[in-house]
Order: C-alpha cells, then sequence, then structure tokens
C-alpha cells in the first residue's frame, strides 16, 4: 500500500500580483476558495508555477499561512523546497516548521549538473533530515540534469521517507520503467497536464497541474474517470483541451495560466521579472477558448 498522499489532481499554485508588483492575498484567497470548492485532492505550493525564485522569505511565509489557513486540514499540502545546495536546504528543513504541511516536494539540483550518484545522495541526504515525506521533483528541461529512472528506483527502495517522484521528463520510457519496476508502497506522479492521461493509463497517481488552476472541476474529472478505469470518457475530456495544454506553455508558464485566470476574472495578469506577461495574440486565443467552454467561476 502506499505511503504516498498526494494523489489525484494536485494544483501547482500559481502565486497572484496586484498591477504594482505586489503579492495579491486577496486574489489568493478568492483563487484557494475556488479551488477548494471545485474537487481538488491536493495543493503544491511554493513551487515552480509559483514564481517561487522571485518571493521574499516574508511572502512565502505569508502565502504558507494563508494555505493553511484556507486548508484546514482539508487536503494535504505540499510544500516546494529545493536547490542546488544540499547543505543548504538540510538547514532550511531543520528551521521549518511543518504543522499543517504534509510533504515536501524536492527539485533535481540545477546549474551545477549533478552526476547520478550525486542526485542520489543529495536526496537520501534530504530525506533523512525531513520529518515529512519527500516527493522528487524530476524536470531535465529547467534544471540542466535528468534523473535516470534506475537512480529513482534506488531512492525509492532505499530511502522510506520518498514516497514519490514527480515525472516532468516527457520521457515515456523512463516513466514507464519508473512504473513497471517501482515498490508498491511509491508513486509516480505527472509533472505535465498534456501527458496526464496517457501516463495515468500507465499508471500514475495522478498530476501536479497547471491547468488545474483555471479549470479544477473539469480536470478533476478527467483525472478521476482514468484512475478509475473509464479512460473512453476521460479521453474525450483530455482531447477536449488539447489546443489549451498547448497555449499554456508556449510562452511559458505561468504565463499561460495567468493569462487564462485573467481573462476568467480571478487575478491581475501580473508577473515578476525575469517573466513577462503572455503575449498579446495567445491571450486572446486562451481567452476565446476561455468564453467557448462557457467556463464559470
Amino acid at each position: 500500500m502506499s505511503r504516498n498522499k498526494f494523489k489525484g489532481l494536485g494544483i501547482a499554485l500559481i502565486t497572484p500580483f496586484t498591477k504594482d508588483g505586489a503579492v495579491d492575498y486577496t486574489a489568493l484567497r478568492r483563487l484557494l476558495d475556488y479551488q477548494l470548492s471545485n474537487g481538488i485532492d491536493f495543493l503544491c505550493i511554493l513551487a515552480t508555477t509559483g514564481e517561487t525564485p522571485c518571493l521574499t522569505e516574508e511572502e512565502k511565509n505569508n502565502i504558507k499561512d494563508i494555505v493553511k489557513e484556507k486548508v484546514q486540514g482539508r487536503i494535504p499540502i505540499l510544500l516546494g523546497m529545493g536547490g542546488n545546495n544540499t547543505a543548504a536546504i538540510v538547514d532550511t528543513i531543520k528551521h521549518t516548521d511543518f504543522n499543517g504541511i504534509d510533504g515536501i516536494l524536492s527539485v533535481c539540483p540545477y546549474y551545477n549538473k549533478p552526476s547520478q550518484e550525486g542526485l542520489y545522495q543529495h536526496f537520501k541526504t534530504i530525506a533523512e533530515t525531513s520529518p515529512v515525506p519527500v516527493v522528487l521533483y524530476n524536470v531535465p528541461g529547467r534544471v540542466g540534469v535528468n534523473m535516470t529512472a534506475e537512480t529513482t528506483l534506488r531512492l525509492a527502495r532505499d530511502c522510506e521517507n520518498i514516497v514519490a517522484i514527480k515525472e516532468a521528463s516527457g520521457n515515456f520510457t523512463q516513466i514507464d520503467d519508473i512504473i513497471k519496476n517501482k515498490p508498491n508502497d511509491f508513486d509516480v506522479i505527472s509533472g505535465d497536464d498534456g501527458i496526464t492521461f496517457p501516463l495515468i493509463t500507465l499508471g500514475a497517481a495522478g498530476v501536479i497541474s497547471v491547468i488545474g488552476n483555471a479549470l479544477p472541476k473539469e480536470f478533476s474529472r478527467m483525472v478521476r474517470l482514468a484512475l478509475n478505469g473509464d479512460y473512453p470518457n476521460a479521453l474525450t475530456i483530455h482531447h477536449k483541451f488539447t489546443e489549451l495544454f498547448k497555449l499554456l506553455f508556449v510562452d511559458g508558464n505561468p504565463a499561460g495560466v495567468k493569462a487564462m485566470l485573467n481573462s476568467m476574472g480571478l487575478i491581475e495578469n501580473e508577473l515578476r521579472l525575469p517573466l513577462v506577461p503572455a503575449r498579446i495574440t495567445t491571450m486572446g486565443e486562451i481567452s476565446a477558448i476561455v468564453k467557448e467552454l462557457n467556463i464559470k467561476c
């Protein structure tokens, strides 16, 4: 039986900003209410989609407190906590209050491009330090290094506190290798909205989703149908969003989903440099799809 709480539809939560660039805590509360009333299974906060590298420590703590206050233990919360300095992450873990936090999502170290043994030792050290379960995050397109199936499986077998991996390599052979050979109590979570349906048919346990920020009700239905083996109906919903999957990432993440949330009236269309909003043409196409889908907030 899996020790992983993070199954089904998880939301890679965005950080709303006001027009003058401050964190928009009012919009954040509104967005959380929208998520929680529309069937999400867990939240992933302060990670890539949340523009976390551009947040101050005070802002991060405020966001964490607001999320915990809104959730009130109803669903699990996964906290982004990674980096490329193992000792610094260990120190952060030791000085973090994990009350109300159910696990950490830790990305492969970026920029310094460790070997597979370096990745293994890095995550083993984090797992031994963390008082809450650890979800690995493999996203070679962002960090510059791919964690192989062999390394992931080694960590899954050796570290009791490592309960899942968010796989965003896009490498179906690698992901299928992990699913096929993993321990029973370890899960694979999709890190790409567009391939969530096929990955669930292979045995993935869910997704940490970007599009779910805007379409939690619709996307959670697709995920649940797929997890329950109703592939034809899940596939129908998957195909409904094929064009949107492309649009949301053509100008980078979270520019696309922020444009969509803005067209729905939930947030301002603001990002922090070095990220910028989606192009006007992309925004127009996204707005047209939102109107066509008749999405109600």
